[in-house]
């Protein structure tokens, strides 16, 4: 690089030479305001930190590539997965759900897991966390949960009495606490964990036939967690662990790898499924909906600034390509609007022009101007659609088949009417059959630890609350629950 591109300049590219002194009235007079130097660098300095994000605040992110390994080009007409050896570039970003900008890593939290596919279709995000259900089922509680989850109003403090509070007046949210409460609740690092969709999505072939989907991440590098004793000994020690851990194994040439797998399930399949496909707490069984091989993930490249490339990223279910399609998932709906929404609030209306959420590829539409619009605006084009003066047009091939409602029916239906309120049964196999005796023993431990911190006058019946619940999950984990409290 040459000397003249490496001088020191103001932001509007005027070279300068006093960067430390101010232009004073004499060596200890006050300061001019004409040192328009001194005011540029400040006001600047005023506005560096953009609002952080309501949630997920704490991230990591890598760029990567992205390979598809095994043909799913009946099922889907993306482009990306038209063949096998297909690849794009990808940008995966890691975070805590609850915890502030400058929280530690190791938290007792669910893990953010949001994938950003730079396709040849435009931009596909996939955005979900490092478990498969969630707390909740309707986005309109999602505020409510998330309050509990950060500071209380009068002290602001974290509160266990909050959050198990919301979690006994809400069973739906069993399903979620038990895997929080379990070691997955404290992954070891970023790498040594799954990556889940969460919602169900649906996809559209070549003949405009929809399945519905489930995505799963599959760590390559093992499934690795930590106890509540060394996430609290981390803490201490270094509160940026997991980011330091995914940032020097990419320096050092360790990439890591996830798998991505599939679950496939008919529209005439949703139709007679023994509960609502649809309802983020709960799963598909494996055994009558297996996993099938897609491709995988491969992170090889650092963000080189991560206020760029990781601060200003932004991530919305919203983003989808042709081929990949949404579902009737009350929570996948709500976070089609709030997302986007979000992102207009926190880095602004023109936020998919900031370099790290550009589509690499054509963007025609009629949407112009707002703040920090830097595209050149679609130029001398009309942004209104039809016109008679440019090329801009619909191409039917892109259109969706129709949505058969259930109903015509609108009205607030209970989200745990008939045949949605067994909150109970797979927290129960989570349990019994999927956890061993010592994940058994790890996760009474964690349950006891947190809910010992719930105060004030509601604490028995917030506490007998809880218990009925589990009880309901398990008699014996109720029971040894029951006994930690007492101890």
């Amino acid at each position: 690089m040459s000397d003249d591109k490496k001088r020191l300049t103001t932001s509007s590219g005027r070279p300068y030479y006093d960067h430390s002194d101010t232009l004073s009235a004499g060596p200890r007079g006050p300061l001019l305001l004409q040192d328009y130097i001194l005011h540029e660098k400040m006001a600047h300095f005023n506005r560096e930190r953009i609002p952080e994000r309501v949630v997920h605040a704490k991230g990591s992110a890598a760029f990567g590539t992205f390979t598809v390994t095994h043909n799913i080009s009946s099922l889907t007409r993306a482009k990306l997965f038209s063949k096998v050896g297909n690849s794009c570039r990808v940008l995966l970003r890691f975070s805590t759900v609850g915890g502030e900008r400058g929280s530690a890593d190791t938290e007792r939290d669910p893990r953010g897991f949001a994938v950003k596919f730079y396709t040849e279709d435009g931009n596909w995000d996939l955005v979900g966390n490092n478990t498969p259900v969630f707390f909740i089922k309707d986005p309109k509680l999602f505020s409510d949960f998330i309050h509990t989850q950060k500071r209380e109003p009068r002290s602001h403090l974290k509160s266990p009495t909050m959050m198990w509070d919301f979690w006994s007046l809400h069973p739906e949210s069993l399903h979620q606490v038990m895997i929080l409460m379990s070691s997955r609740g404290t992954p070891d690092g970023y790498r040594h964990m799954n990556g889940y969709g969460s919602h169900t999505f649906s996809m559209v072939n070549a003949d405009g036939k929809r399945v519905w989907v489930k995505f799963h991440f599959k760590t390559a590098q093992g499934i690795r967690n930590m106890s509540a004793t060394e996430a609290s000994s981390m803490r201490g020690v270094d509160p940026d662990y997991a980011q330091r851990d995914l940032y020097e194994a990419i320096a050092w040439g360790d990439y890591p790898r996830w798998h991505l797998k599939i679950q496939v399930m008919t529209e005439e399949q949703a139709q007679v499924f023994p509960w609502n496909p649809f309802d983020l707490t709960k799963i598909w069984p494996h055994a009558d909906y297996p996993l099938i091989d897609v491709g995988t993930l491969e992170l090889n490249e650092n963000p080189m600034n991560y206020f760029a490339e990781v601060e200003q990223s932004a991530f919305a279910p919203a983003h989808i390509i042709d081929g990949i399609g949404f579902s009737p998932d009350k929570m996948l709906q709500g976070r089609i609007l709030s997302y986007p929404d979000a992102h207009r609030y926190r880095l602004g209306a023109n936020y998919e022009q900031i370099p790290v959420n550009r589509c690499p590829f054509h963007v025609n539409n009629t949407q112009r101007d707002g703040a920090m619009r830097v595209d050149g605006n679609h130029g001398d084009q009309p942004n209104y659609y039809p016109n008679s003066f440019d090329s801009l047009h619909a191409e039917s091939r892109y259109a969706e088949p129709a949505f058969e409602l259930d109903s015509i029916t609108a009205d607030r239906y209970d989200r745990n009417g008939p045949g949605d309120d067994d909150h109970y049964s797979q927290p129960r196999a989570l349990f019994e059959n999927v956890m061993s005796d010592d994940e058994r023993t790890a996760t009474v431990e964690n349950i006891t630890a947190s809910m010992s911190g719930i105060q004030g006058p509601q604490r028995d019946s917030i506490i007998q609350r809880q218990l009925s619940h589990f009880r309901k999950v398990s008699p014996t984990l109720a029971d040894r629950v029951q006994r930690g409290l007492s101890a």
